[in-house]
């Protein structure tokens, strides 16, 4: 159970995660609400807050004060405070356990990264209407991403990914692009990073590093993405809509972070079941390599 100290410092880095989401700096928090920019940057640091001011905050951010306490579900529609919240925790835990398909962010390569604010930017339909000034909610996003790729690769915890291999056949049938009526499928460099994709987690498979374990998943697979946070006995459930893949989604949907004793059970019974039944060692090294040849007589 996690103390009373800790309970209040996690106010702080969901005041900045969802801060983030809204695209505003500190600065802005404190013009709107006339709290001081040095106390907004204290209460992000986890320092004391007083009542008053986390409730004209959260006003200000649209989101309840049980969302900020972390008593019951976050729930949370901007795909940058969802994976800024994502870093946050994994900056703690011991392990991870993925079902975010069709290849783990936190598995991919740098090329991956590159590519990415391009692939998220096509995602979104021409007349959207909340296109504008989306390109610097992507980068920020995009960001974000990168320093939760760097944490991990630093940190280390033990990561487990399930990886669907009908998924990966799609991937690299529709490269890394951002939606099917991309530009970006007539473009064979798009199909070519997909491959290089799929190759590194062919690539992990045959080096089995310390603390990485893949299962390949022949069987069908959950329609929503969840991951599970784990730091000693305490756990954490993200489930979420948006995807950094093909076909992308960074706009639209509600993800959902949640401590409840009952969501951790039954999602960490799913991720065992899957884990059982998917194959692993040189069974999965053979079930990718066929997915790349059969990919070669297309």
């Amino acid at each position: 159970m996690s103390s009373q100290y800790e309970l209040i410092s996690a106010i702080g880095m969901r005041l900045k995660s969802y801060r983030l989401g809204a695209g505003l700096t500190p600065e802005d928090v404190a013009v709107a609400t006339g709290i001081s920019r040095a106390a907004i940057y204290r209460y992000e640091a986890g320092k004391p807050i007083k009542v008053d001011a986390l409730g004209k905050i959260a006003d200000l951010l649209d989101v309840s004060l049980a969302s900020l306490f972390g008593v019951e579900s976050e729930n949370i529609s901007s795909a940058v405070t969802f994976f800024e919240r994502l870093r946050q925790i994994e900056a703690e835990v011991d392990q991870i356990t993925v079902m975010f398909g069709p290849i783990p962010y936190l598995l991919t390569t740098s090329a991956y990264d590159e590519i990415l604010p391009e692939v998220l930017m096509e995602s979104v339909p021409e007349n959207a209407t909340n296109r504008e000034g989306l390109e610097g909610s992507v980068a920020h996003l995009v960001d974000i991403l990168i320093e939760r790729k760097r944490q991990f690769r630093v940190r280390k915890p033990n990561i487990i990914a399930l990886i669907s291999a009908l998924e990966l056949e799609h991937f690299l049938q529709s490269g890394l692009v951002g939606n099917t009526n991309s530009t970006g499928l007539q473009k064979p460099e798009r199909h070519a990073l997909a491959r290089a994709e799929v190759e590194n987690i062919l690539g992990l498979l045959e080096e089995q590093p310390i603390g990485v374990q893949l299962g390949i998943v022949r069987d069908s697979m959950p329609g929503t993405s969840f991951l599970i946070l784990r730091k000693g006995v305490n756990a954490q459930v993200a489930i979420s809509p948006f995807r950094l893949d093909s076909p992308a989604n960074v706009r639209i949907g509600v993800a959902t972070i949640t401590a409840s004793e009952e969501s951790v059970k039954l999602h960490q019974s799913v991720s065992v079941d899957i884990w059982k039944q998917s194959l692993k060692g040189t069974d999965a090294i053979s079930a990718v390599r066929a997915v790349l040849s059969a990919q070669d007589k297309q």
